[in-house]
C-alpha cells in the first residue's frame, strides 16, 4: 500500500533541502566578488602606470622650455603654450618629413595587402615543386634579426640604382615574411569546397582568389593593415640606409635627429615630445578603428 505525503511533510522536505544552500551560494558570491573588485584593481593600477608616460608626453609638449626643465613629470602646464607645434610647423622641416611618412605608409601598407595575400594564397592552396623549400626560406628570413640585413639591403638598393628615392624607400618593403605567414595560415582554415565549386562554374585561380577567398580573409587583412601601418610608419632602420636627402627625411628619422639635437639648443623637451606625440596619433587612430574586427571570424564558408 502506498502512502501519500502530506503538503506539510513535503513543504518541510523541502525547506531542508533549500535552507544550506542560500548561504553558500551568498558565501561563493561574496568571494568571486572579492576576487573581481582585486582584478579590477590590479587591472586599474596597471593601465594608470602604462598611460602616465604619455600623459606626461601630452602635457610637456604644451610647457615652456623652463618649465618643462624645472617639473618634467607634472600633468599641469604652467603657462599654457603651443609655442612647441607652432615652431615645429612653421619653422622646421616637420612637414615634409610628415609628407613623407604618409606616402610611404600608404604604398608599403596597400603593397604588403596585396602581395602578402597572393603569396600567402600560393603556398596555402597551389601545388609546385619546391613549395616547401620555398616555406622554410620564409620561416628562416622570419628567425634573421634585421640588423644583420641592412648593409645588403643597402648593397643592393646601390646597386638597383634606386638609392635616395622614394622607389629604394618603397619597394624594399613591400613584402614582409610575417605577413605571407600570416595569410597563408588563414588561407588553410577556410574550407576547399569553397574554391571547388568556383572552379566548377567555370573560375580561374586569380578569379576565385580575388572574388572567393580574399573577401572570406577580413580579419587577415584587417591584421595585416594594421601591422603593415604601424610597422612602415615607425620604420627606422630601413630609411637610414636607403635615403641621406633632406627633402626625403621621414618622420622617424626627423625625430630622431632632434632627440639628437637638431633645431634646438639645450634640453628643448616640449619641441621633442610634441613631435613625438603628433607622429603618435596616425598608428593609433588606425589601431582603434580597425581593432573590433581584428579577431572576427571568416564569414561566408559552406556549410558541411
Amino acid at each position: 500500500m502506498t502512502a501519500t505525503a502530506s503538503p506539510r511533510t513535503t513543504l518541510l522536505a523541502e525547506q531542508r533541502l533549500d535552507g544550506p544552500a542560500r548561504p553558500a551560494k551568498h558565501r561563493l558570491s561574496r568571494k568571486t566578488l572579492g576576487w573581481q573588485i582585486g582584478l579590477y584593481t590590479l587591472l586599474v593600477v596597471l593601465a594608470l602606470i602604462y598611460i602616465y608616460p604619455f600623459l606626461v608626453q601630452v602635457a610637456t609638449s604644451f610647457k615652456t622650455d623652463a618649465a618643462a626643465a624645472a617639473d618634467p613629470i607634472s600633468l599641469t602646464p604652467q603657462p599654457f603654450t603651443w609655442a612647441a607645434y607652432e615652431r615645429l610647423f612653421l619653422n622646421s622641416d616637420f612637414p615634409v618629413w610628415f609628407g613623407n611618412s604618409v606616402v610611404v605608409t600608404v604604398f608599403v601598407t596597400a603593397g604588403r595587402v596585396f602581395f602578402n595575400s597572393l603569396a600567402g594564397y600560393a603556398l596555402a592552396r597551389l601545388q609546385f615543386r619546391g613549395r616547401g623549400i620555398v616555406f622554410a626560406g620564409l620561416i628562416a628570413v622570419m628567425a634573421v634579426p634585421t640588423v644583420v640585413l641592412l648593409i645588403p639591403k643597402f648593397l643592393v638598393i646601390n646597386q638597383l640604382g634606386i638609392y635616395d628615392s622614394y622607389a629604394g624607400m618603397i619597394l624594399p618593403l613591400l613584402v614582409d615574411a610575417a605577413g605571407v605567414f600570416i595569410m597563408k595560415n588563414f588561407f588553410e582554415s577556410i574550407p576547399p569546397s569553397v574554391e571547388e565549386q568556383a572552379r566548377i562554374d567555370g573560375a580561374g585561380t586569380f578569379r576565385i582568389f580575388w572574388s572567393v577567398v580574399l573577401p572570406m580573409a577580413r580579419p587577415a587583412l584587417i591584421t595585416i593593415v594594421i601591422l603593415s601601418f604601424q610597422g612602415s610608419w615607425n620604420e627606422l632602420s630601413h630609411f637610414v640606409i636607403s635615403t641621406q636627402s633632406p627633402e626625403l627625411t621621414t618622420l622617424t628619422k626627423g625625430v630622431a635627429s632632434l632627440a639628437s639635437g637638431q633645431l634646438s639648443q639645450g634640453s628643448q623637451f616640449p619641441l621633442k615630445l610634441a613631435a613625438a606625440a603628433i607622429m603618435t596619433i596616425p598608428v593609433a587612430v588606425v589601431f582603434f578603428i580597425f581593432q573590433r574586427r581584428i579577431m572576427n571570424a571568416s564569414e561566408g564558408a559552406v556549410k558541411e
